[in-house]
C-alpha cells in the first residue's frame, strides 16, 4: 500500500508542476514540494479531488480572490490557502 501512495504522490507532483497556467504551476508546484510528503492518504485523496478543479477557480480560492465553496473547504484547501498567503508579497 505504501508503494501505491508513493506512486500517487509522484503523479500528483507532476500534475502540480504541469497545470497549464504559470501561476498555478508555481503555486501548486511549490505546495507539492513543501507538503505532499506530509499528506496522509486521506488528505492526498482530497488534494487529488481539488486538482480536478480548473486553474482559474482553484487559484482564485487559494489566493482568497473568491470564496471557497463549502464542498471544497477542506483541511487541504486551507493548507493550500495558507501556502499561497505566505508566498505572496504583502
Amino acid at each position: 500500500m505504501n508503494d501505491s501512495v508513493e506512486r500517487r504522490r509522484k503523479r500528483v507532483r507532476y500534475r502540480c508542476h504541469h497545470r497549464g497556467s504559470k501561476e498555478a504551476d508555481l503555486l501548486l508546484g511549490g505546495f507539492a514540494e513543501r507538503y505532499l510528503a506530509m499528506l496522509t492518504g486521506e488528505q492526498l485523496e482530497r488534494f487529488e479531488a481539488l486538482l480536478e478543479t480548473g486553474d482559474p477557480d482553484l487559484y482564485a480560492w487559494a489566493t482568497a480572490r473568491e470564496p471557497v465553496p463549502p464542498d471544497k473547504d477542506t483541511d487541504v484547501m486551507r493548507l493550500l490557502s495558507d501556502h499561497a498567503a505566505k508566498r505572496s508579497p504583502a
